[in-house]
């Protein structure tokens, strides 16, 4: 099953993706116009060679575990974005949009 959510992060809008895999956690990620915040199941060291804007939260299953989850991870290109490891995945969504 894939879940296509819009997602309103305070004026803007994301687009929430979620794939429910089998014999897994969900694959989950939260796309912005500038990057995207997702979960463990991305290679930030792939992101990171493509010079993609992306972060990583762990431990999510949903839009809103994504949303309230601390960054663990970012690449250089989001950190220039302002993104930082801790924040919140909201506020680094925030800045994606």
């Amino acid at each position: 099953m894939i879940d296509v959510t819009p997602l309103k992060i305070e004026d803007k809008t994301a687009l929430g993706l979620r794939v429910q895999l089998p014999d897994s956690p969900p694959l989950v990620m939260i796309v912005g116009e500038k990057g995207f915040v997702a979960c463990g199941f991305i290679n930030i060291d792939a992101a990171e060679k493509f010079n993609i804007a992306a972060a990583m939260v762990t431990g999510v299953k949903n839009f809103d575990d994504v949303l309230n989850a601390d960054v663990r991870a970012a690449t250089s290109r989001a950190q220039t974005l302002g993104i930082r490891v801790g924040m919140k995945g909201r506020d680094a969504l925030k800045l994606f949009l």
